[in-house]
């Protein structure tokens, strides 16, 4: 052992702790920790050039406890003593380095084969290191917050990189992943600010949650072909511009890609069956991505947010997760399946650009909000497998003028229609039997309501009132249906009584046309249809007429084009 000891000027006293043998009475507790140690534990310290060494012997090898000394480039002995004989160092202990604060590099001898967990962690003026060929394993949070950290070397023996293990290392522009590294572990190098070049070894199974998360300057990535699992967040909040996820990949976590603002490419492989939950969430310049036919299931959230201008959805999803596509302002059109069966809550939800949607007759219901504030929503196709339209499901849809619910939909839930400020007119089918609280509240163009079946016994503040301004809207029921009033809803109820008169100088064939006389209540909008037949019937409108004093006379010129021609009146 080498006699000359220099005066240190740098401690590290979590590491120290247990190796310091006094017997002095501030000494007791690290003495009783020492007394605990297994019979072939000796501890001990040892003195050269770079300070003084705390160590422990265990098996005829050394594991470094602690330093000492005046910091700068320290180089971890590979043998003690410092001779032939010398045992070797094979382990550096559990923080055993913790909070070294004026080390500026750091070198780690081929013979060490095990960095403990901790060991670095929050060296903040080490700047370089140096992993030797022996190591096998870096341990949990080993270098974590090394903010100075810029360059390090992995030697060709590590397998895997623990959890957190350069987590917060701000200065680190690079890093090579060996090849023998399998496994790069939970928020291996999230936080690490300035890594802008990464090469993953080929060797590479699984990239575990937060690998590279936050690393907002990493623009450019190759995932090997080696990985097949990709978890939560693994590359969250970075600046990749494109991503190809190779065909080895069969899972995938909640948010991969997550808030990758420059994102504007992506290659999924046939091998994904499920976009996961956040996929891409707040992509902003992910303008167009092409989605496997092998793909089932869009979860939740799966493009919120994101820079989605149209999509096409392939006929093997079955579903659309809450949220999937809320809030792509710049969403013009989407194509939906007849394979997708279910819709879920805010789907659609904010894409202020959306002009018009077809949803197909595998769905069986609206779900809560999922198409709320899409304001350029001008015409909706609701198909006769849905039964249900949920709470405030096409809630502020202000460019809206006209729906048509089917005769499969029994309910229409509260808020359904709130603010859709430009629908003038709906026809509610008997199938409905509920129709929520302020379903068609601040409708403001809303003038015609045409009911099909009785009335409902309970439809509350429906258009209005208890507070709420009333819609202009005038109820409209057919002759046979039960329960109408005056009033419904606070609305006025009146009898939708449209006739044709089939008698009289005016009726049949005149010249250069068929003609005849509508008689209804004043101020009655009808819609004349026609039809070339009756056995499977194609209803065309003609003419749209409202009857400002009671009665209109219909003619029709082209009826001479037509073998025969049928006709029939109906509500707008």
């Amino acid at each position: 052992m080498k006699t000359q000891t220099p005066i240190p000027r740098i401690a590290c006293p979590k590491a120290m702790a247990g190796c310091l043998t006094t017997a002095c009475a501030t000494r007791l507790l690290p003495l009783l920790l020492l007394l605990a140690l297994p019979a072939v534990v000796e501890a001990q310290s040892y003195t050269n050039s770079y300070g003084i060494w705390a160590y422990w012997t265990a098996n005829g090898a050394i594991t470094i406890a602690g330093y000492t000394g005046p910091g700068g480039a320290v180089t971890i002995p590979d043998r003690i003593p410092d001779t032939a004989d010398g045992l070797p160092v094979t382990a550096i202990g559990e923080a055993a380095f913790q909070d070294c604060g004026g080390m500026s590099s750091v070198t780690i001898p081929n013979c060490v084969t095990n960095i403990g967990d901790y060991t670095f962690k929050n060296c903040t003026s080490v700047t370089s290191v140096t992993i030797g060929n022996g190591v096998t394993s870096i341990g949990i949070e080993v270098f974590k917050w090394c903010g100075s950290l810029s360059n390090v070397t992995i030697g060709d023996s590590v397998t895997s990189i623990g959890d957190m293990a350069f987590y917060g290392c701000a200065s680190l522009t690079g890093i090579a992943i060996p090849n023998n590294v399998t496994n790069i572990a939970d928020g291996a190098f999230e936080y690490c600010t300035s890594l802008a070049n990464v090469t993953i070894g080929d060797s590479v199974t699984t990239l575990g949650n937060g690998a590279f998360g936050y690393c907002a300057s990493l623009a450019n990535i190759t995932i090997p072909d080696s990985v097949t699992s990709i978890g939560d967040g693994a590359f969250d909040h970075t600046s990749l511009t494109s991503i190809t996820i190779p065909n080895s990949v069969t899972n995938i976590g909640a948010g991969p890609f997550g808030f990758c603002a420059s994102l504007t490419s992506v290659t999924i492989p046939d091998s994904v069956t499920s976009i996961p939950p956040e996929a891409f969430e707040y992509c902003a310049g992910l303008a167009n991505i092409t989605i496997p036919d092998n793909v089932t299931s869009i979860a939740d959230y799966a493009f919120y947010g994101s820079g989605l201008t149209s999509i096409t959805i392939p006929n093997s999803v079955t579903n659309i997760g809450d949220g999937a596509f809320g809030f792509c302002t710049r969403l013009t059109s989407v194509a939906i399946p007849n394979s997708v069966t279910s819709i879920g809550d805010l789907a659609f939800y904010d894409c202020t650009r959306l002009t018009s949607v077809a949803i197909p007759n595998s769905v069986a219901s609206i779900a809560d909000q999922a198409f709320l504030d899409c304001a350029s929503l001008a015409s909706i196709t609701i198909p006769d497998s849905v039964t249900s339209i949920g709470t405030k499901a096409f809630y502020d849809c202000t460019n809206l003028t006209s729906v048509t619910i089917p005769n499969s939909v029994t309910n229409i839930g509260t808020n359904a229609f709130e603010y859709c400020s430009s629908l003038t007119s709906v026809t509610i089918p008997s199938s409905v039997t509920s129709i929520g609280e302020c379903a068609f509240l601040y409708c403001f163009s809303l003038t015609s309501v045409y009911f099909k079946g009785n009335a409902l016994s309970s439809c509350f503040w429906v258009f209005g009132g208890y507070g709420y301004p009333f819609d202009p809207a005038t109820i409209y029921y057919l002759p046979g249906t039960t329960g109408w009033g005056p009033v419904f809803g606070g609305r006025p109820a009146v009898l939708w009584n449209p006739q044709v008169l089939t008698t009289g100088a005016r009726f049949g064939v005149k010249t250069n046309r068929f003609g005849f006389n509508i008689t209804a209540t004043n101020n009655f909008t009808v819609v004349v249809e026609a039809s070339p037949s009756l056995v499977n019937p194609t209803w065309t409108p003609l003419t749209t007429n409202t009857l400002t004093s009671g009665s209109l006379y219909f003619s029709d010129s082209q009826w001479t084009n037509y073998p025969t021609r049928f006709y029939r009146l109906r509500w707008p």
